[in-house]
């Protein structure tokens, strides 16, 4: 899932990412960064799942493309 483009970050309490999203962080590439939150990668590849310690947004891996 890539956000739009300039979207802002930190909008949505759920994301579902694939691993062609990986590295994950949050705010994700892509996302408006100058009103977010500092940069933090989250590791999401051994449990599946992350939440963002600064937002509290969730990443949820899926297997699907």
């Amino acid at each position: 899932m890539q956000p739009a483009p300039n979207e802002k970050a930190c909008t949505q309490r759920r994301y579902t990412i694939t691993k062609t999203d990986l590295p994950l962080s949050c705010p994700m590439r892509g996302m408006r960064v100058w009103d977010a939150h500092p940069r933090v990668y989250l590791p999401i590849e051994t449990v599946g799942h992350a939440v963002c310690p600064y937002c509290g947004a969730e990443f949820i891996l899926t297997d699907e493309e």
